[in-house]
């Protein structure tokens, strides 16, 4: 600023830009890869592309259609599908009722199936904020049965590996987003899946700003001894590369994102009424009512009642059919667990920090599970002596409710890269520090740029010290930032241009195993 102004008026001194402080880049910001009924924005289609909403509504307002046709139609909407088969004998997995002494599974036209819109609910229900959503298709047409076996494995044939792998590669061009999660691959057979897997995984090794979260095939319907299976084929199909660049949680969770009246008897035998009739309104058991509104739904007359008044209608007449739509309700709740993980990594980090494992949470709509994991199944899944490939569980416990119990990495027989935190905690630092630094680039590469970088860096790492988010009883405990000749670069990087930077940190990591000792003590002798 000039000492001296002459003439009476207003001043205007230009200063440098360049910056004086790191800021901290966001922490949770998920990219959602899926399958949607419409994908517009701002007027034109946006399939393919990597939209960022900031809310529910403005998902619905680009991907959701604006006035939806009647739940019939699957191609328009989300509307799952669902048969009830009947079985020799109990069915040792899945959903089932019974009828009259048969036992009913309730079965999925798997063609029917998609994740990504409940996922994208269960973020926002639990603490979401921004997210990226990457459309890769509209729903594709149904198959019209159910799948063959309530053990077998749902398979999509909609959902394409091609299409899923399209939309991952949008990615490449979109830093901030730093969760990549595809609900809808645990719909791929189990080959299309590991491709997808090994391919997100090492899409962020390359990136180094995401952490993949996985689900794994089988989860919404575990067979209580073989599980096991579906764990080894997931571990199996994650490959080698990229692994503290993931995470799993399993299984999946029911939930009570749709409700009463988001299902309703067009979501039954693919619309076919006379199947639905054959239960409800049997020639051995006749009911007037039902079959009276049974007709006015094959045959509506010229001023028909409504799909939710005739569902509502039929609820009153027939409580069998009541138990149908709860149990058809309950299957169409088992979602993928990542979404939900979405949302409570973005609550953890805006509460506590990125540097705050994201379990012993709770998650919000998750009302039950389709396997209540004991402490040594989960050993099992925590700690795999072979692979080291962790799986983090999703447990209920007496008086607590369902908790995320479990914050480590694929990468678990490493020391660096074990847990979900100290990865995340890198990748935010790393990230916050090279954006900062590029408003050096083409400074002389002398003291003064030196100093100005340590400066500022160490600020940074003081400041995220005092947070808690690295562990010592002072900040030389914490980090140690070196920049300049003999300590960071060399003569030769000098001459090639290289204004090198080293950064040492001690990331707290979770309490994970709290041991406390009990020991008797001898009463004093008088």
């Amino acid at each position: 600023m000039a000492s001296t102004y002459a003439t009476p008026g207003v001043y205007i001194n230009g200063a440098s830009a360049q910056a004086a402080s790191v800021v901290a880049v966001a922490t949770a910001v998920p990219a959602f890869i899926g399958y949607t009924p419409r994908a517009v924005y701002q007027g034109q289609s946006c399939y393919n592309q990597a939209v960022k909403v900031s809310s529910f509504a403005e998902f619905q307002a680009c991907f959701m259609l604006d006035n939806p046709p009647p739940p019939a139609d699957p191609a328009r909407q989300y509307s799952p599908q669902y048969y009830l088969v009947a079985q020799k004998g109990q069915p040792a997995s899945g959903d089932y009722l019974v009828i009259d002494g048969v036992y009913y599974a309730v079965l999925p036209d798997p063609a029917t199936l998609y994740y990504l819109y409940n996922s994208i609910r269960l973020f926002y229900q639990n603490g979401g904020g921004d997210a990226y959503i990457v459309a890769v298709g509209p729903y594709g047409p149904p198959s019209k049965q159910p799948v063959s076996d309530p053990a077998a494995q749902w398979v999509n044939p909609n959902v394409q590996l091609a299409d899923l792998q399209r939309g991952l590669a949008t990615l490449l061009n979109q830093p901030e987003p730093t969760l990549y999660i595809c609900p809808e691959a645990t719909l791929l057979a189990g080959a299309d899946n590991a491709t997808l897997m090994q391919g997100m995984l090492l899409q962020a090794e390359e990136m180094g700003t995401a952490l993949c979260v996985f689900d794994i095939i089988g989860g919404a319907n575990p067979d209580p001894v073989r599980y096991t299976q579906d764990i080894q084929a997931f571990r199996n199909n994650t490959g080698n590369n990229g692994l503290n660049y993931g995470t799993c949680y399993y299984p999946f969770i029911g939930t009570t994102i749709m409700q009463q009246g988001d299902i309703d008897f067009t979501n039954l035998f693919g619309g076919d009424i006379a199947q639905l009739a054959a239960l409800i309104n049997p020639p051995a058991a006749p009911n007037a009512a039902v079959a009276t509104l049974l007709g006015l739904i094959e045959k509506p007359p010229a001023n028909p009642m409504s799909n939710s008044q005739l569902q509502d209608a039929l609820l009153n007449a027939c409580p069998l059919y009541g138990q149908i739509v709860k149990h058809v309700l309950a299957c169409a709740n088992m979602l993928p667990a990542s979404g939900a993980m979405a949302g409570v990594y973005t609550l953890s980090d805006n509460t506590h920090g990125v540097w705050n494992a994201p379990a012993n949470m709770s998650i919000v709509g998750a009302v039950s599970l389709p396997i209540n994991l004991s402490d040594p199944q989960q050993a099992n899944l925590n700690v795999d002596p072979v692979s080291g490939k962790s799986i983090n569980a999703i447990r209920l416990f007496s008086g607590q409710g369902i908790l995320v119990w479990g914050a480590r990495t694929l990468d678990g027989n490493s020391q660096d890269w074990r847990y979900v935190p100290v990865r995340r905690t890198v990748t935010f630092l790393e990230q916050s520090i090279k954006l900062a630094t590029r408003a050096f680039v083409f400074e002389p590469n002398n003291a003064n740029t030196w100093g100005a970088v340590k400066t500022m860096i160490t600020s940074f790492l003081t400041d995220i010290w005092k947070q808690g988010g690295l562990q010592g009883a002072a900040p030389a405990d914490a980090f140690q930032v070196s920049v300049g000749l003999g300590s960071s670069m060399t003569a030769d990087d000098l001459l090639n241009g290289y204004l090198g930077v080293t950064v040492e940190v001690a990331v707290a990591r979770p309490a994970e195993f709290i041991v406390i000792t009990f020991q008797q003590q001898q009463a004093a002798s008088v």
